[in-house]
């Protein structure tokens, strides 16, 4: 067998650091926050999450410009490609329900250095969510008094021309998020109320939108003299779906809030459910009523349905419609000060970021430091930046973020379960997590029926090891029964679960492959069509084989928690989904990107790395089991086990003989 050089021992003992899997506690349900929140309260921070300004701006944007009427269909899609990464964070957010969402999940199942990067990227995509709708909550009050706001500020206060900063100090944006900053540092069940509010005035617009706008509705609008239902067509249908994918990114906040649920295996999947499908049917019939109101290519994009009401002689509905938009804009800010926390919370209570954002206030039981500092910091970036440049790389940490969970998902449903003994996971299947006892020559075995059986023969035995290899081949990721005579010899001999984690890095490179060809074979490298073809043809088959090879292991089977339907068809159908979307992201994007990732790995190489309590955890002495045996010879043999999971046993026997071996006889003895 080969051994690794003594020079490379360094290299690999980083990359199992940099690989460490968070170890889950015993009671899952054990918090120093507060739970707190209901099926319902769960279910209106989703909708607050989704249904913001997009309502109001991303319907009429994407009907005028890139896919008419059929902006219906757009929306359809991409409520079904959301569906599928809303799957993973429920089953995600049903099974280990702690804060941190998709950083968590990532821990769980991926490992430290992923989580961390993963986290980090959902700090950034909150902080500018949070400052973007800011800015255009101040911009859409501004607009209802005709700019009075911007024109006081360049006037009084100040304005500069450079380069990524906004032409003014917008002190509107950052009181907003001060203030809201200052209400939700008061508890979960402050900002619960606050979101009931603005949720439920948010919902209400929206009835009397649909209400009024179906009255108002003129079929006339999707004939073929106004350019018909599909004018872009089935080319702007999907570009649509792609721009309306971003409007359903909120449900993550339900995944953050699990924590603090009172109920979370319950209440976290019928939330999201909930709330995705709220999100969706409002969207699609906005959208109906919007474009059968009013001529699509008549739309303004910036105020589309207040626009549409006025131009139909109803400018009051106006006053209507822009004060659900300004509620609906609070709900989504709430929700981004609300997650974001939450996030540097968990990450610095595993000790990968500093550690004062893991205290929690002992009255609101809420993490005040990590609100507080990155409110200020939310509100600084309101307050100065131009953020037109950077929205677009919320894109990329979204979709980055669904790919990691979608990829987490497949790893860890066929992986043995890990439990926690005394802070050391297990991955035994004996669920009363106990030794497995020494088969002595004369024992009692249960077979099919429920009679004890006595063996005393060698051939008995040999059955016996027979039966308990089948058994051990059909656990949690190993060959299903029907295929073991086919793929045996190929696969039969790797760990439980090794064989899926390489098949979902296959999966992940092949995704990439994909749809980089798509995107980049004809246009940008300019392949041969026999070439792009074979590309295609390779890594499609790449990608449906690893799918066929994940499918013939035997996954996990809980019938306590929601589980992700089809796997692994769903969350494979969302990594290519997500990754082609990651594509479509410009250039000077994934530069940012790039730029905030070294940034990242800066922190984590000088901080995370040297404080996680995964690697305190390590260095830690391992609880010890001793065994002893008297072997015919009369020595005394101890067996000393570390408790650790069993693929990790570390077993070592020692023959004591002497006065040792005579004092153990004599003990044995007197017994």
């Amino acid at each position: 067998m080969a051994t690794c050089p003594r020079g490379c021992a360094p290299a690999v003992r980083l990359c199992q650091k940099l690989n460490r899997l968070k170890t889950l506690e015993d009671d899952m349900m054990a918090t120093s926050l507060k739970r707190c929140l209901s099926t319902l309260d769960l279910t209106l921070m989703g909708v607050g999450g989704m249904v913001g300004s997009g309502l109001y701006v991303l319907t009429g944007t994407v009907a005028k410009d890139t896919a008419g009427p059929a902006v219906i269909i757009s929306f359809v899609f991409a409520g079904i490609a959301s569906l599928l990464a809303a799957f993973c964070y429920a089953e995600f957010g049903a099974r280990i329900p702690k804060t941190g969402s998709a950083y968590m999940f990532t821990y769980v199942s991926v490992g430290e250095v992923w989580a961390f990067l993963i986290g980090w990227n959902v700090i950034l995509e909150n902080m500018i969510g949070g400052a973007a709708v800011a800015r255009a909550w101040s911009g859409y009050l501004d607009s209802i008094f005709n700019h009075a706001i911007q024109n006081f500020t360049e006037t009084h206060i100040m304005q500069w021309n450079v380069p990524f900063l906004a032409h003014y100090p917008d002190l509107l944006a950052a009181g907003i998020l001060v203030v809201a900053s200052f209400f939700i540092s008061f508890g979960v069940q402050v900002s619960s109320y606050l979101n009931h509010i603005f949720s439920t005035v948010s919902m209400g617009v929206i009835v009397f939108i649909l209400v009024f706008g179906f009255v108002l509705a003129e079929p006339a609008n999707w004939s073929q003299e106004q350019g018909g239902f599909a004018p872009y067509g089935m080319s702007g249908i999907l570009a649509g779906s792609a721009t309306c994918f971003y409007a359903f990114v909120g449900f993550d906040v339900i995944a953050s809030s699990s924590e603090e649920a009172k109920n979370p295996q319950k209440a976290v999947p019928i939330a999201t459910a909930i709330s995705l499908g709220l999100a969706a049917t409002a969207y699609i019939l906005v959208s109906t009523v919007l474009t059968l109101m009013v001529p699509w290519h008549t739309l303004d994009p910036n105020s589309a349905l207040a626009d549409a009401f006025f131009r139909r002689g109803y400018s009051w509905a106006g006053i209507v419609v822009a004060v659900g938009s300004i509620c609906a804009m609070n709900t989504v800010l709430l929700c981004n000060l609300f997650s974001l926390p939450r996030i540097v919370y968990a990450m610095a209570e595993d000790g990968l970021f500093f550690s004062i954002f893991a205290r929690v206030n002992p009255i609101t039981k809420v993490p005040v430091n990590a609100i507080l500092v990155f409110g200020i910091l939310m509100a600084t970036m309101a307050l100065s930046f131009d953020l037109e440049a950077l929205v677009q790389f919320l894109s990329i940490g979204t979709l980055l973020a669904y790919t990691f969970v979608a990829a987490s998902v497949i790893v860890l449903r066929f992986q043995p379960e890990k439990t926690s003994s005394k802070g050391t996971p297990s991955t035994s299947p004996n669920p009363n997590n106990e030794p497995s006892p020494v088969p002595l020559e004369s024992q009692t075995i249960s077979e099919d029926s429920e009679e004890p059986k006595q063996y005393e023969s060698f051939s008995d035995k040999l059955q016996l090891v027979e039966r308990q290899k089948q058994k051990e081949r059909r656990g949690v990721g190993q060959l299903k029964a029907c295929w073991e005579p086919y793929l045996d010899r190929l696969l039969g001999d790797c760990e439980p679960g090794e064989v899926v984690a390489f098949c979902v890095l296959t999966l992940i490179v092949s995704s990439v492959s994909l749809c980089a060809v798509l995107e980049f074979g004809r246009k940008q490298l300019q392949l041969p069509l026999w070439s792009f073809t074979m590309l295609l043809v390779i890594f499609s088959l790449a990608y449906i084989l690893s799918l066929a090879i994940i499918w013939v292991h035997e996954p996990q089977r809980n019938n306590k928690t929601f589980q992700v339907p089809l796997v692994p068809l769903t969350p494979g159908a969302s990594i290519l989904f997500n990754v082609f979307l990651m594509m479509k992201l410009s250039l000077l994007t994934w530069i940012r990107f790039t730029v905030w990732i070294a940034i990242g790995l800066f922190v984590y190489f000088g901080y995370g790395i040297w404080h996680s309590k995964e690697g305190i955890r390590e260095l830690q002495p391992k609880d010890m089991a001793a065994r002893y045996v008297v072997l015919p010879s009369g020595s005394l043999v101890e067996t000393v086990q570390s408790v650790q999971p069993d693929s990790e046993l570390d077993t070592s026997a020692h023959h004591i003989d002497g006065p040792a071996a005579s004092a153990a006889e004599e003990c044995n003895r007197k017994r």
